[in-house]
């Protein structure tokens, strides 16, 4: 028996909902994904076309997920099944972000336990105890990986349990200014090394001779994967707004919220890379040319950065940095957890904190495995990050534009915007649901099963 729409918990602020939903889109994509997408493809001509595909694709697909979980007040699951008239294949739209929460969340705790474990590395190679350094900065390290990803996911299912407004809103509130205050200080003190300037020449100069079909989808999957979309957990904090707020202004706060976040980490980022560079450490691959992977610069390059800095300030900001991905991290696995949290809650009227413990502890239990089977990591964000948010976004946008239809989804979003139907973001957002957004939803999914398992 569903519990009642009523017992489900209401966001208490408009900027208590921004800041949950921006802190739900900026996570470890954000600042070490985004960084190293603009690195590898052209700076500032990644970063133009990156702006483009949020505000043109993400942006309107984000009002779609909103609208539709304010529409039911439920979870992905039961949303797609209010609006279905009965049609049975709805569902499994819903079932599908549930999974894909479920699947990522169980990787996402293991890289994020990673980012706490490095806190630790950097202070224990501060404090000469080399051998302990050495212990919690393996990443192939079985029973430490399992460990910290049991530890962060105990601290997200803290934050759950204490519900929408007294534990999602409450946290958010408090770690998104920590985070970009962190942030902030760092890129300050980055800009006084050597090397930072060469880092902000690539960030700011574009290189639009390496923009072909490739990038484009690159930037589009990057803005779909940054924005949280395409897995429910808009939908999900969709249903907790009320009827007075503006769903096209809140989810146009979001998208510049998220996109701000990732242009500030790429000022801290890529000229970290380069003072690294500056003071003798590789940052590009001396066999192919090309920049080491995300998790390479940022579990092994800044890491050996911030000792060659050496002495307190060394120390200080390498575990400024690490604890800085972690609330970064925590923002985001909080969402992860709610949309498979909220489903349980709904449709099996199980009581929050139990099912928020049932679910963390079971994505826990499947975290740790991934904890000693690294390789899993590649699968599971192939499977479920790399195709499935782009599955789950186009099944949405040709569910609202073809089932439900966008003239019942208006009528919803005019509940706080009530001139929404005289302006012209009426004809835009049609169009893109309608049109522009699945064809090229569908172009990054078609492109990224042909490279993965075709080519």
């Amino acid at each position: 028996m569903a519990t009642p729409s009523s017992s489900r918990g209401t966001w208490n602020t408009k900027i208590g909902f921004i800041l949950a939903a921006a802190g739900s889109a900026v996570g470890l994509g954000n600042i070490w994904g985004f960084p190293t997408q603009v690195a590898d493809n052209g700076g500032a001509a990644f970063i133009l076309i990156y702006l483009f595909c949020c505000l043109l694709v993400g942006f309107p697909v984000m009002v779609a997920e909103l609208a539709i979980g304010r529409r039911t007040q439920k979870n992905p699951v039961g949303a797609f099944k209010a609006l279905s008239n009965g049609n049975k294949f709805a569902s499994l739209i819903g079932y599908w972000g549930v999974l894909c929460g479920i699947m990522i969340l169980s990787f996402y705790v293991v890289i994020s336990g990673w980012t706490l474990a490095y806190v630790f590395e950097e202070l224990f190679y501060y404090f000469n105890y080399d051998t302990a350094a050495l212990y919690v900065g393996d990443l192939g390290n079985g029973p430490k990986n399992a460990a910290f990803t049991l530890f962060f996911m105990l601290l997200t299912i803290l934050v759950v349990t204490g519900g929408v407004s007294k534990g999602i809103e409450r946290a958010t509130k408090m770690l998104m200014p920590v985070l970009i205050a962190i942030l902030l200080i760092l890129i300050v003190y980055i800009m006084t090394l050597e090397g930072a300037t060469d880092g902000l020449a690539m960030f700011f100069m574009p290189d639009f001779s390496t923009v072909d079909g490739s990038l484009l989808l690159s930037a589009l999957g990057q803005a779909f994967f940054s924005l949280s979309l395409g897995m429910g957990a808009l939908i999900t904090y969709g249903s907790y707004l009320n009827k007075k707020q503006n769903i096209v202004e809140s989810a146009a706060y979001v998208t510049i919220f998220d996109i701000g976040i990732a242009i500030i980490a790429g000022l801290l980022v890529i000229p970290a890379m380069f003072v690294a560079q500056a003071a003798g450490v590789q940052i590009f691959n001396p066999e192919t040319g090309d920049l080491f992977s995300s998790v390479t610069l940022v579990f092994d390059v800044l890491p050996e950065m911030f000792h060659n800095v050496g002495g307190f300030i060394g120390m200080l900001l390498g575990v400024t940095f690490f604890i800085l991905l972690g609330l970064a991290a925590l923002t985001s696995s909080i969402s992860l957890l709610e949309v498979p949290t909220s489903y349980v809650i709904d449709e099996h009227g199980v009581q929050r904190k139990k099912a928020a413990w049932l679910v963390g502890g079971f994505v826990g239990i499947i975290g740790v495995v991934v904890s000693f089977e690294l390789s899993l990591i590649d699968l599971f964000v192939e499977i479920f990050n790399e195709v499935g948010l782009p599955l789950g976004g186009l099944m949405i946008c040709l569910f609202l534009g073809y089932f439900w239809k966008t003239e019942n989804a208006l009528l919803e979003i005019q509940d706080g915007y009530p001139t929404v139907n005289d302006g012209k973001f009426r004809i835009f957002w049609i169009i893109m649901i309608k049109f522009i957004s699945p064809v090229l939803i569908a172009l990054v999914l078609i492109t990224t099963i042909w490279t993965l398992f075709f080519a």
